[in-house]
């Protein structure tokens, strides 16, 4: 999916969110800058030879921008601490006023962020090709090769996985032994259990993620999204049981859609499915490329933490963890419950 990154928000702070990217990044596009405690950073003149773009370019765009600036690392120093920089940055201040009481500087990271914004800069756009490089790269290094299965990376997956199944099995017992109707209410309820969670049926989910005939759909589904879809297994099985007592009878199929539509509207629920979409939404369109478009008003920045989550050390592919004797002694503990 082709990104414009100097018209969207959440796609530049989700580049800029990833550490291993911009790590990736700082060793391979090599920019220069000035060492400053412990990092490096650059002076406005410095971008504007750097794009080449005039002064009253650059400072349009920070005051156009200024917070999303500030928060990925462009500062203005004054006192002691620009005191401190123009005493290392001796001689590359020619051009930005020696006797100046502020001056504002740009960390790699900010810097990239301007990058993401210029239009007018052919060196801008040069960069932003680069990064998007970059970044394709380091997701697939880091996440094995493919992004298709990057939710079974994060330690709570398996473990929701396992719970779920187990929830999936009482709802099972409980459409054969409270609703009568053929074979199909199960394909059929489970569509409308999607459906209420994040607006799409089976096929819909298996079309945005491309996946193929043979790939199991829940094994692609993040942590969170399987905990819920077991919430409302257990509910809908618990609801439908009581119903089914009630009425001395068992129920349509009818009867039961209308207990998961009151479901889905219950306050209970409402933090929760906001929050289950959010972070499908935010986290298949950054790490799959792939944008579910009935969620599209839920996209948000990836977190810094997410990428340590399902990128960093803590993150293991669904094989490792099958192997790791911490994960079998917790499936047996659950086994054994």
């Amino acid at each position: 999916m082709a990104k414009d990154l100097t018209t969207s928000p959440h796609d530049r702070q989700n580049i800029l969110n990833n550490s291993y990217a911009l790590n990736h990044a700082e060793k391979h596009l090599a920019l220069g800058g000035i060492e400053f405690n412990g990092e490096k950073v650059f002076t406005k003149n410095q971008l504007v030879e750097l794009f080449g773009v005039g002064d009253a370019t650059i400072e349009r765009y920070i005051t156009n921008n200024i917070d999303e600036l500030k928060n990925n690392g462009y500062i203005v120093l004054k006192g002691r601490n620009l005191r401190e920089f123009k005493e290392i940055a001796d001689g590359t201040l020619i051009n930005e006023g020696t006797k100046t009481s502020i001056l504002g500087i740009f960390k790699f990271r900010a810097v990239l962020n301007l990058a993401m914004l210029l239009v007018e800069s052919e060196q801008a756009k040069a960069l932003r090709t680069r990064l998007l490089d970059i970044v394709i790269d380091t997701l697939a290094e880091r996440a094995g090769g493919q992004t298709k299965f990057i939710n079974q990376r994060d330690e709570d997956y398996l473990v929701a996985a396992f719970k779920e199944e187990s929830y999936r099995k009482k709802f099972t017992d409980a459409l054969n032994e409270y609703v009568d109707a053929n074979g199909w209410k199960f394909g059929k309820l489970t569509n409308a259990i999607y459906q209420s969670i994040f607006h799409e049926n089976a096929n819909e989910y298996r079309n945005v993620l491309k996946l193929h005939q043979n790939d199991k759909i829940r094994d692609t589904m993040y942590s969170e999204v399987l905990t819920l879809i077991a919430s409302f297994e257990a509910g809908l099985a618990h609801e439908i049981k009581e119903k089914s007592a009630q009425l001395g009878r068992k129920l349509t199929y009818k009867e039961a859609e209308t207990i998961l539509a009151k479901m889905e509207k219950h306050p209970l629920y409402e933090p929760m499915l906001v929050d289950v979409r959010t972070k499908m939404a935010s986290r298949d369109l950054c790490f799959r490329d792939a944008l579910h478009e009935k969620l599209e008003a839920y996209v948000r920045a990836v977190p810094e933490g997410e990428f340590e989550r399902f990128l960093g050390e803590k993150s293991k592919s669904l094989e490792e963890r099958l192997n790791d004797p911490e994960t079998l002694e917790v499936f047996k503990r659950l086994k054994d419950r």
